[in-house]
Order: structure tokens, then sequence, then C-alpha cells
């Protein structure tokens, strides 16, 4: 890896207004060396003209919604067809401290692990969460620990860092539907590693979640659904 890292930090967003502009100002404020893209997944908002006034390395507008996976995706095409060391994913509602990112990348620095995952269970933080969801993150972190063998106590975060085996990768597949969990196990599967970094999280700075309780017994199926099925897929069939 290069003496300077080339980092780019990917923001999915999609109707963001209210908080993206303070979440790129902030990444800014980490480093000077650190690029932002802005993935705009069709917002109806003008989450686009405030990403590009705060500053956004670069903004790509999908022409409609693709979901976090198509999202995810493009910018980490983005991200392998600019040749960046690292990708981070930031959630665009300003749930992740920035300031965490060298903490977040620093494993993948020392070539420890091609992936790290900001977790909010990994210490105690003063992050609160509901039964429903902390039962469905014991569900998921069991089911991993039973198909890759590695740990994962907070498998659902979106605050997350790729080295370059993982952007190639991620760029030429990645989920489509509710992807945190079943990546996991894709780079597991591909003998890739990844670790659990303690960070600290808020509540979103503005607008709504798109989880509603329905959708998430949906999630909670799909899923287990899609994580069993990685596991039983052959090796490099995707």
């Amino acid at each position: 890896m290069n003496e300077t890292p080339k980092v780019l930090v990917i923001i999915p967003a999609y109707n963001e207004e209210g908080s993206i502009a303070h979440v790129i100002q902030r990444i800014q404020s980490v480093s000077d060396d650190i690029d932002v893209v802005v993935i705009n997944d069709g917002s109806r908002d003008a989450t686009v003209e405030v990403a590009r006034a705060a500053g956004a390395t670069a903004v790509i507008d999908l022409p409609f919604n693709l979901g976090i996976g198509g999202a995810m995706q493009t910018g980490y095409l983005y991200a392998h067809k600019n040749d960046y060391d690292i990708a981070l994913q930031i959630d665009a509602d300003g749930q992740h401290d920035p300031f965490d990112i060298p903490k977040v990348i620093e494993p993948i620095l020392r070539g420890e692990v091609n992936f790290t995952v900001g977790s909010r269970w990994v210490e105690k933080t003063a992050y609160k969460s509901s039964a429903a969801r902390r039962v469905g993150m014991v569900i998921f972190s069991r089911l991993i620990k039973w198909v890759t063998g590695q740990v994962c106590k907070d498998p659902t975060s979106g605050f997350r860092a790729a080295d370059k085996r993982v952007i190639e990768m991620f760029a030429n597949y990645y989920p489509v539907d509710y992807p945190e969990v079943e990546v996991l196990v894709h780079i597991s599967r591909r003998g890739l590693k990844f670790r659990e970094i303690a960070v600290e999280m808020s509540e979103r700075q503005a607008g709504s979640s798109s989880i509603t309780p329905i959708k998430s017994i949906y999630y909670m199926v799909k899923v287990g659904l899609a994580v069993l099925i990685s596991a039983t897929r052959k090796e490099g069939a995707l």
C-alpha cells in the first residue's frame, strides 16, 4: 500500500437533505486526504444540491432508487475505477462519528484484516437500541459465527471499511437487498478476514428510517435465507 493511502468515504443517501451537509463537513474535518462520494439513491428532496454545496468530492445521482445494495455497489465501482486503497461506508443520517475513521481503518493499514465493521457492541457504549433490534443482532451474530467461524456482534452496522481486494470484489458483486450481514459471509468464504472495531453511534440527526416493523420481519427472514444460501454456494460462485 502507498505511504499515504488513498481513502474514500462512500455515503449512500436517500432523502437526507437535513443531515448530509453536516456529515460531509465532519468527514472533511478529520483529514484533507479523505475523499467523499455521495451516492444519491433517487432522492425526492434536495440531497444532491446540498451534498454538492457541502463540498463532496463527487456526487453520483442515480436515476431512481436502487436500494442500499445498488447504491453501495455504485460507490465501490467508483472506488475501484479511481484506484482507492481503502473505501469506507458511512451513513448519511449522522449516526456515525467520522472521527472514528482512523480507528476503523488502522487494522487494514497494518495489513491485519481486509475489512472492518464499526461496532456498537464490542465494548459498552452509550448507544441504546430496542429489544427487538437486540434480539435480531443476537440471531444474526450466531448465524454468522455458525457459517463463517468468525465473530461479529454488530453485523448490521453501516460503518465499514474495505481494502483493495474487497473493493474489487464488491465492485463486481454486491448483495442487493439488506446486504450488511450477507457481505460478511462472502468475505469469509474468499479467505479474507474481517474484524469489529468499537465505535460510538448516535441517533439519526434528521429524516426517518426506511425500516418499518413489517419490513423488519421481512428483513430478518430475507437476510437469514440469504446467508444460508450463500453458505451453500460453491466457492467462487456468486
